[in-house]
């Protein structure tokens, strides 16, 4: 699939290095076929950028969702400037983020810039004279595509955190009302004898093992039973010593990243344990090799996982806004209070940086007050010998 594309973006490319004016009839037909002019060339262009733009894209190795979320954006854009590419100017980009801004639900600072970055991509690829749609915008139209981004109206990456503040780390009590929440829908089900408790006994796990290894919410939905091994420094554990993480966040442009979580909390691997042996063969799909299955036999979304989460979420009368993210951040911060080194952590979490690390060790104000009356402790014993 990628070599088609590649050929396809390949044809549209000069020959010569850049398209001159003299090759406007040949640029055409390339784009078109020899011969043939749309009878509504205004938009069939604007569909074959599109479409150039899209190959571009695939023969980059970028994934099928963002090449769709790329071309939306754009879309987006062109229906509410009402205008063709050739003819966008900067101040119809400062109309249109002025209009995203104004509405109720205002958008975070990164995705602003996400969307930017889409109508920025776009914007170079169409102006890149190695390609055809400068020299016939020139000449059909009598302008060509302009750049409508530089550093004056994009919005500036100035802080290492752009996620909303209110979003942090789970207290010790909220895991604890969050965890009780998952047993209090286990034994509901129990009690009246309804359908689901297989299900609520899953979720338990899922949300437990999410915890308990610091997993986003599509890591934990694409584990597999094969992921959990033994580790030889850590016999104490059987055989959960260790995770395989084979469906971490990718980098742009790169696939899936792995690494390799060992296991910290003493309970966690009873967690699993029991799941495995009493929970997932009730399933009745022993030959799939998802550890989380839906009751049709199927791999649970991570969609699921979110959803599930805010109505465990509510129940326990926890913070609306508290994700399935937060139990990666409490996973952090409970290895920082309990003195795991930071590279340690690091490592686990799957970091390429430690600012990112140090982002989510926002320890609690206990831990805080005993470090310091430690400190402090330390001081006054030292002043007593001096």
């Amino acid at each position: 699939m990628v070599a088609i594309y590649s050929q396809v973006m390949q044809s549209l490319l000069s020959p010569d290095g850049v398209y001159a004016a003299a090759d406007v009839d040949a640029a055409l037909a390339r784009v078109f076929g020899v011969g043939v002019r749309p009878l509504h060339l205004e938009r069939a262009l604007f569909e074959a950028m599109l479409s150039g733009w899209r190959s571009q894209q695939v023969a980059r190795y970028m994934k099928a969702k963002t090449i769709e979320a790329n071309e939306s954006g754009v879309r987006r854009f062109a229906e509410h400037v009402g205008c063709w590419p050739w003819e966008w100017r900067s101040s119809h980009v400062d109309e249109y983020f002025e209009d995203l801004l104004a509405r109720p639900e205002r958008l975070a600072r990164s995705t602003l810039r996400a969307y930017q970055f889409r109508l920025k991509g776009f914007s170079d690829y169409v102006c890149d004279r190695r390609y055809p749609w400068s020299v016939i915008s020139e000449r059909e139209f009598g302008r060509g595509p302009g750049q409508l981004f530089d550093g004056r109206n994009l919005v500036a990456h100035l802080d290492e955190f752009e996620g909303d503040p209110r979003r942090r780390p789970l207290t010790v009590d909220e895991l604890e009302v969050f965890f009780a929440a998952c047993e209090a829908r286990i034994e509901s089900c129990r009690v009246r004898g309804r359908k689901g408790s297989l299900q609520a006994w899953r979720d338990q796990a899922l949300f437990k093992v999410a915890f308990g290894w610091g997993l986003r919410r599509a890591e934990v939905a694409m584990l597999d039973l094969v992921d959990f091994r033994p580790h030889p420094k850590l016999p104490e554990f059987g055989g959960y010593g260790q995770l395989h993480v084979r469906w971490g966040k990718a980098k742009r442009g790169g696939g899936p990243q792995r690494r390799t979580v060992l296991t910290v909390f003493e309970w966690a691997p009873e967690i699993v344990e029991q799941y495995m042996q009493e929970i997932r063969p009730a399933f009745g799909c022993p030959d799939h090799p998802g550890l989380f299955l839906t009751e049709r036999g199927t791999r649970i979304s991570v969609q699921y996982v979110s959803e599930r989460f805010a109505e465990i979420r509510t129940e326990a009368g926890l913070d609306g806004m508290l994700t399935p993210h937060c139990l990666r951040h409490s996973y952090v911060t409970h290895l920082a209070e309990l003195g795991w080194a930071s590279k340690f952590i690091q490592d686990q979490v799957g970091h390429s940086h430690a600012a990112t690390t140090a982002i989510y060790m926002s320890v609690s104000d206990d831990f805080k007050d005993r470090m310091v009356r430690a400190a402090i402790d330390d001081q006054l014993l030292n002043i007593g010998r001096s």
